[in-house]
């Protein structure tokens, strides 16, 4: 069931979080990982996201975000929508994806558990997004994000973790998505 968390106002970034149903860790392969690294630029280019940090974990992604013109929660629904087909597409096609069965099998129950799918749910349905309206919120929230990897056990220092921005604001390096630093 979705909570009643709602993007605020248009002029300021939010930072939003979303998570794979069961936080099941099924971003773990880096073809997976890339499928939302070029939904996000589809959206930069096509949508109007300005993306000012970002992380792509194992099982959910952190963001901040902001639009030029288009609503940010119709940006959300439009990249959470794709991602699904395209994420739940690659892993039921990768053989050598050795939890296939159980995470397809997995994201089928809860599909069917919820009344606004008809097959599958990949994502958990809310954001959670949090508008950012100080320089103090939004330096807490990007080294969160940029932590996180580090966190985690998957790298020693954030900038070396190639699924975040923490390049960009660290070692002033662009990394695999262009961005609008917010610093």
């Amino acid at each position: 069931m979705a909570t009643r968390y709602r993007f605020g106002d248009g002029d300021y970034a939010h930072f939003v979080t979303f998570a794979v149903v069961n936080w099941v860790d099924a971003l773990s392969r880096p073809q997976y990982k890339d499928i939302l690294v070029e939904s996000i630029k589809y959206c930069i280019v096509n949508k109007g996201l300005q993306l000012h940090a970002w992380v792509i974990m194992n099982n959910h992604v952190h963001l901040i975000i902001s639009s030029e013109g288009n609503k940010l929660e119709d940006i959300m629904r439009d990249l959470k929508r794709h991602t699904s087909k395209e994420l739940l597409e690659a892993i039921d096609n990768n053989l050598q994806e050795s939890r296939r069965n159980w995470m397809m099998w997995l994201f089928r129950s809860a599909g069917i558990a919820n009344s606004n799918n008809k097959n599958y749910q990949f994502w958990q349905q809310d954001n959670h997004p949090v508008q950012l309206t100080n320089s103090e919120i939004m330096l807490q929230k990007l080294n969160y994000i940029h932590n996180n990897p580090v966190r985690a056990g998957f790298v020693h220092e954030p900038q070396h973790y190639v699924y975040s921005s923490a390049g960009d604001y660290i070692d002033n390096k662009p990394g695999i998505i262009s961005l609008v630093r917010l610093l």
